[in-house]
């Protein structure tokens, strides 16, 4: 599958990932979206998912670190999330929460 006009950071998805285009033309039948559109929400979809849980773990901690909140909300928050995610890791201790963002 090749997009026109694509961004760089979902070629690593298109090196590693099979066609999609049933999804794609499965969205294309069933929303507003052109091919295009539908196979960048396809490939952003995949990439989510893709993030490992170290890297969402520092992508949250920033997230709501620029949106006022403090380490200790944040951490709850976080380990809050974790479980909800597509595939959720084993559960962490806020303490291995911490050491994910600050080493």
């Amino acid at each position: 599958m090749r997009i026109q006009g694509g961004t760089p950071q979902y070629s690593w998805v298109l090196e590693r990932r099979p066609s999609h285009d049933d999804l794609i033309d499965h969205l294309v039948r069933s929303t507003a979206l052109q091919r295009g559109e539908a196979a960048r929400v396809v490939l952003d979809v995949l990439a989510y998912f893709d993030e490992s849980t170290e890297d969402f773990v520092r992508r949250r901690h920033r997230e709501l670190q620029s949106g006022g909140a403090v380490n200790a909300e944040i951490f709850e928050r976080i380990a809050a999330e974790l479980p909800h995610r597509a595939v959720a890791p084993p559960e962490l201790s806020l303490r291995q929460l911490r050491r994910i963002v600050y080493g």
